[in-house]
């Protein structure tokens, strides 16, 4: 006999944990109910008679409306629901405490500590570009630096892209942020900045964006300046590689940094492996430690749970001021609010974009939400921040390692082998994927549904504290390294 899970006993759906055919029993808890259709796995059956134009709840909070008349059996899909979104909202404060409900934990990693007393899980190199024009320069000097350094760091790595020219205001801003940013994170011991000359994003005014206290090991090649920029470069590598030694001592969780993502999301994300994470987060957060949450597109239609849990009124403010900016940023370009989920999203069984945002959220955890931040800014305080971001998979990672994430837990349903600066660890939504790609995966979330989730969670736990101790990600193992900038305005 097939099963389907039901989150809340409000919901007037249940998931598919497996593949069915019509005419199927399925088990839902203490009930049993005939599949009218078949229906994949991740997909939803109706439990009940749902009238055309009623919601249709599913987490306890609607997620669209139906535009048909659905019976108990059938399948509630595409084809007989749609979004309730549309435009920017006016929103309520309404403070609910779940801080009592955190988890304390007293795990540790061995890490590095640095200086200003933030602490990394990679001792590395990094070489940033400023414009794309020499993109393909830094990354000759990382592949030749990296093999006459040896093993004195942990590895040295070019993260380039193809803007820092032909930008203005707010645009170049971005760039620039999002570099400097990079230019502080603890996984790096050094950095090498390495510039064109001509082009707008300019080494100086970088370096006036990053504290002094961290110039200290930061290098800059202008090559355009240079006789030799890829001799030149390896001697500044090699320089940062001897400055940069540093052996890994234990520290709690509350020195870790979590960004939390997730990427080509199925129908069982937010019932497996997005709420282990928010377990994670929880961990990390009751430890006094720091979690980054994203993706600010893909938390419309739930947005009310996490104002809710704003530390302050000025707090919710700001949430309400990101979320409706965002808002206002589809709409000035002709796009509706709910213009998600992605292809793949739909075919492993998400519906609407408040079905994806209410899995989505639950990386969030339970705790406060401590802050918000713009996009490009580094964290700055404990507890959980809100960061201004955009939900594509390889800018939003970027501006959570940016921000300071020193470990991205990245859940997927569908699989994606992209890695980004940070150690990226892959948690898969269910064992078929997990199995199916074990290259791109490093955890399954699929075990909760056999294990339940305590003894997944403290499996997870124990993953993480590997990962942040030197464990290899599958990414790192595959070279999966790379940035992505936001761009936003015109190009000259």
């Amino acid at each position: 006999m097939a099963k389907a899970l039901r989150v809340d006993p409000r919901d007037g759906v249940a998931t598919l944990l497996a593949d069915a055919s019509a005419g199927d029993v399925v088990n839902v808890g203490d009930t049993e109910i005939a599949l009218a259709a078949d229906i994949g796995r991740g997909h939803k059956v109706a439990l009940a008679p749902i009238a055309a134009g009623d919601p249709v709840l599913k987490y306890g909070f609607p997620i669209g409306h139906a535009t048909q008349a659905i019976m108990p059996g059938a399948h509630v899909h595409s084809h007989n629901l749609k979004t309730g979104l549309e435009g920017t909202l006016a929103y309520r404060f309404d403070p609910v405490d779940t801080a009592s409900a955190l988890r304390v934990s007293a795990a540790t990693f061995q890490g590095y500590v640095r200086a200003d007393g933030s602490v990394g899980t990679r001792n590395e190199i990094w070489i940033l570009s400023t414009v794309g024009c020499v993109a393909r320069t830094a990354e000759h000097i990382a592949t030749k630096a990296a093999a006459l350094i040896g093993d004195t760091v942990e590895g040295v790595h070019a993260f380039t892209h193809p803007h820092g020219c032909s930008q203005l205001g707010q645009d170049l801003e971005g760039t620039r942020t999002i570099m400097a940013s990079l230019a502080c994170h603890s996984n790096a011991g050094g950095v090498l900045i390495v510039g064109l000359g001509c082009e707008e994003n300019q080494i100086k005014a970088l370096l006036a964006a990053i504290p002094e206290s961290r110039r200290a090991m930061i290098r800059t090649l202008t090559t355009q300046a240079s006789g030799d920029e890829i001799a030149e470069g390896c001697a500044l590598v090699a320089e940062l590689a001897a400055l940069a030694k540093a052996e890994r001592q234990p520290v709690g969780l509350d020195k870790l940094v979590l960004g939390v993502k997730c990427g080509g999301s199925d129908g069982l994300s937010g019932l497996t492996a997005n709420p282990l994470v928010g377990r994670m987060s929880d961990r990390v957060i009751s430890a006094g430690g720091r979690v980054l949450v994203t993706e600010i597109p893909e938390i419309f239609g739930a947005e009310q749970m996490l104002m809710n849990r704003a530390v302050s009124e000025p707090v919710f403010e700001r949430i309400v001021e990101v979320v409706n900016d965002f808002k206002r940023y589809f709409l000035h370009h002709g796009e509706t609010v709910s213009e998600n989920p992605s292809p793949g999203n739909v075919a492993g069984g998400i519906t609407t974009l408040e079905e994806k945002s209410l899995g989505a959220v639950q990386k969030a955890g339970r705790a406060p939400v401590a802050d918000v931040i713009d996009y490009g800014a580094r964290i700055r305080m404990d507890g959980l921040t809100l960061l201004e971001a955009p939900g594509n998979d390889a800018v939003s990672s970027t501006a959570l390692a940016a921000a300071g994430a020193t470990a991205i837990l990245f859940t997927t349903g569908r699989g994606t082998p992209l890695g980004f600066p940070v150690p990226t660890i892959k948690i898969a939504s269910n064992t078929d994927l997990a199995m199916r790609k074990p290259g791109w995966i490093d955890f399954d979330a699929g075990a909760v549904l056999e294990d339940g989730f305590a003894a997944t969670e403290d499996a997870l736990l124990a993953r993480i504290t590997d990962i942040a101790s030197g464990a290899e990600t599958a990414a790192e193992r595959n070279g999966e390294r790379e940035i992505a900038i936001w761009k936003r305005g015109v190009t000259l």
